[in-house]
């Protein structure tokens, strides 16, 4: 049963932060240091993970604005030069 527990920013940050410290392998060292990193059920911790998940695949789906793509643009030519 997934659990509707609230996260505050700060925690948010937190777990962001313990992942980009620790890594994502999904193995059961990693639940066990997010649950004593965060003070979280492992239910809780697989939870905000997964949903966390979908929000980066859907960023990374997204299509870039053509105000993006022209910045980029004029960043690779000043790399060049």
């Amino acid at each position: 049963m997934a659990s509707n527990s609230t996260w505050s920013w700060e925690q948010h940050k937190k777990f962001q932060n313990a992942l980009a410290i620790y890594g994502i392998d999904e193995t059961a060292g990693m639940w066990r240091y997010l649950v004593r990193t965060m003070g979280k059920t492992e239910e809780e911790v697989k939870s905000y993970y997964e949903k966390l998940m979908v929000e980066i695949k859907k960023i990374e789906a997204a299509p870039i604005s053509e105000e993006l793509a022209e910045l980029e643009a004029r960043n690779e030519e000043k790399d060049v030069d």
